[in-house]
């Protein structure tokens, strides 16, 4: 059953290329449309962006695994595997 919503992605550095806009200054962001059961790694195949390209998985400010489910109005941070160590610098770790 598909839902009224989407995640918002926002992407980074060569990921940029999966967004409506790919800006090199502010924000590469895709709207995602999500269905009940979704999580960050089906939001990812539907833009067509592999978990092996991917490091850094951030679902509303905090690390998260691909397996974690996605709702409405989400927001979800996806780094590549080339910028794996930068996030430390920006993100509080969330336990």
């Amino acid at each position: 059953m598909a839902r009224d919503g989407a995640v918002e992605v926002h992407l980074y550095g060569k990921l940029r290329r999966a967004a409506e806009r790919q800006e090199t200054e502010g924000d590469s962001v895709a709207r995602v449309p999500i269905r009940d059961g979704a999580t960050i790694a089906d939001v990812l195949a539907s833009l067509g962006v592999s978990l092996a390209e991917t490091s850094n998985l951030f679902l509303n400010g905090q690390l998260s695994l691909p397996a974690r489910p996605v709702h409405p109005g989400d927001r979800l941070g996806v780094f590549p595997n080339d910028m794996s160590l930068l996030y430390k610098w920006y993100f509080a770790k969330k336990g």
